[in-house]
């Protein structure tokens, strides 16, 4: 595997999504475990942030710890990937929020965008969030986009849940330096382009309009 795939093994990740792909669970459940997830992903995706140190006192005594410096940005590929970032907020709630809107077509399962809303700088550390990486078609637009814009993409960050084989080389193929943060890597995809086993549509069954 690519070293800069981690798909995080953590026995509450692993207990989420056997819930999150039962067909049954209710879309209540569904957030709350796709919360939960996305939480334990943010630790970890955000485990290299830059540090300076920085100096406080405790009641008792000075201290040298460290702080985050620097401005991270969250995009969020609309609307499942907002599934995914606000428990990224949660954990860098000093970052700044960018917005890419692809949808994608049935026929030829390729995106086309409809919402472009970022912020001037990109060179800093940016997190792309998605729930599903399928074909890599929406990531790959979307990373275009950053590119185009300035975004140094050793900083590029993508979190998801669920990735196919399929998607994963044919984003590598374009951009290898991209590190990716996952739950899993599942078997492949059928014939309308959808992970199996996978969980079904994540912002349908997420925003309840599946």
């Amino acid at each position: 595997m690519n070293q800069n795939i981690h798909i995080i093994d953590h026995a509450v990740i692993h207990d989420r999504m056997t819930i999150l792909r039962d067909k049954n669970t209710p879309s209540y459940m569904f957030r709350q475990c796709l919360n939960d997830i996305a939480l334990i992903l943010a630790v970890e995706a955000t485990r290299h942030l830059p540090m300076e140190q920085k100096r406080v006192e405790t009641p008792l005594a000075p201290y040298k710890g460290s702080a985050l410096v620097g401005t991270p940005l969250i995009v969020p590929i609309l609307r499942a990937g907002l599934a995914l970032s606000d428990s990224l907020q949660r954990i860098i709630p000093h970052a700044d929020t960018g917005h890419i809107g692809l949808a994608r077509d049935h026929d030829t399962h390729e995106p086309f965008e409809y919402l472009n809303r970022l912020p001037e700088n990109l060179d800093r550390p940016v997190f792309v969030v998605d729930p599903m990486l399928a074909t890599a078609g929406s990531m790959l637009a979307t990373l275009e986009i950053l590119k185009a814009e300035g975004a140094n993409m050793t900083q590029v960050t993508i979190i998801t849940l669920v990735c196919a084989p399929k998607g994963l080389d044919r984003l590598y193929k374009v951009f290898p330096e991209i590190t990716v943060y996952a739950a899993a890597i599942d078997s492949h995809l059928d014939d309308s382009a959808y992970i199996v086993p996978g969980l079904g549509d994540a912002g349908d069954r997420y925003f309840g309009t599946d």
